[in-house]
């Protein structure tokens, strides 16, 4: 029976253009709320329906960059499990999302330093109908 450590990225099989997982993400008012409330941002697009929607235009209730920034994060953690460490992460908020679609963080492979322990990543979150919204790249160190 295969184990978690089988599926963890390995530096003399990893390349570029390996895939990591896709985590599919689809936030409701009250998980937005409360990840506003923590960062203490209080702009109404996020949590004020009418507010959002008749004074700011927006079709729905914006999804908080940061939350999305967080999500791409996830992702490589997931992948990564114990076999390594997200070393630096960056991301564009590109695009809008609002509360009710299903948004995908994915990425690739860039590229691996086998000397270094190290592997560049792209990343991404995409909306329902595959528009990038928050490309990222990433640099991870891998474990042995």
């Amino acid at each position: 029976m295969s184990g978690v450590s089988d599926r963890l990225p390995n530096l003399d099989t990893l390349k570029p253009g390996d895939e990591l997982p896709a985590r599919t993400h689809r936030p409701d008012n009250v998980q937005l709320f409360f990840y506003n409330a923590a960062l203490w941002n209080a702009h109404r697009i996020h949590y004020d329906l009418p507010y959002a929607t008749d004074v700011e235009g927006y079709p729905g209730l914006v999804i908080a960059g940061p939350l999305m920034g967080d999500w791409l994060g996830q992702c490589v953690e997931a992948w990564l499990g114990d076999g390594g460490a997200l070393v630096n992460l960056e991301y564009s908020n590109r695009g809008a999302a609002y509360i009710g679609e299903t948004l995908t963080a994915d990425g690739t492979v860039e590229s691996v330093d086998a000397a270094k322990g190290e592997a560049s990543l792209t990343l991404f979150i995409r909306n329902e109908a595959g528009d990038l919204i928050t490309p990222g790249r990433a640099l991870v160190r891998l474990h042995g």
